[in-house]
């Protein structure tokens, strides 16, 4: 397995495997993830806090007082020999709520005539699609899931937004997101989803992780609304989300 170690600053080592988006990728660095979680939770890494899986590399974060690249280096390499089979199953399964198009998705009807599809028939493909969380990033509980079929690949938009809203279903690219806060963004707005996606009091704050996979539901404004409400009244809680192995919605 071809793989870089780079310097990451005086407590992080940063393992690439390739300067690009693809599943190949995604799998050596999950496969990576769970060798390494394995060896600390054995005893053979001291000194190693915490991993943090992209698209195409993982950064291993220590504590340079615990132990030193010297050190790490090798034992890094060993471990990537065993990192060759595939990433074992076992991140949950989401099937979450999306509100398309109108006012909580502004970029819909312009998706659409870009792609020569239908607004009905984006909704269609963008829900039908079970996607994977590929990494967690640019703000807490931010999924990038891919991978969207080649007929929604969008470029970003030419001018971000300021303001995107918190719950805003977005495509890029091979990748579709939701935004779990109100912040700047320059995807592709296409609905909105009330699920929260991070809650720093919980005991894993971040409600998706890297190897969870995600469908889509279609639901009306009234029933966002609705979802909305009982959320906000403590009445559904993120866990409803979760799909037994069974395909059954808890």
């Amino acid at each position: 397995m071809n793989a870089r170690l780079l310097d990451a600053g005086d407590g992080a080592v940063t393992i690439e495997f390739g300067d690009r988006i693809a599943p190949d990728l995604v799998a050596r660095v999950r496969a990576l993830d769970q060798v390494l979680e394995a060896a600390v939770a054995r005893g053979e890494l001291p000194g190693v806090i915490e991993t943090m899986p992209t698209f195409r590399s993982l950064t291993v974060l220590y504590d340079p007082l615990q132990t030193t690249r010297s050190a790490l280096d090798p034992a890094l390499s060993a471990l990537l020999q065993q990192a060759d089979q595939p990433p074992r199953a076992g991140g949950r399964h989401w099937r979450l709520p999306v509100c398309y198009g109108g006012e909580f998705g502004a970029d819909l009807a312009d998706v659409a005539a870009a792609t020569g599809l239908s607004p009905e028939a984006v909704v269609q493909l963008h829900s039908a699609t079970e996607v994977s969380v590929h990494m967690i990033g640019f703000m807490p509980g931010f999924a990038f899931m891919g991978d969207l079929p080649p007929a929604l690949s969008m470029p970003r938009r030419r001018e971000p937004r300021l303001r995107v809203p918190a719950g805003s279903v977005a495509i890029t690219g091979s990748l579709t997101a939701i935004y779990p806060w109100q912040s700047p963004g320059g995807w592709q707005l296409i609905g909105r989803c009330p699920v929260p996606l991070f809650d720093a009091e919980a005991g894993t704050p971040s409600l998706l992780a890297p190897g969870d996979t995600v469908r889509f539901e279609a639901v009306t404004p009234a029933r966002l609304a609705e979802l909305e409400a009982a959320i906000s009244a403590g009445e559904l809680t993120p866990a409803a989300w979760e799909v037994a192995c069974d395909g059954a919605q808890r």
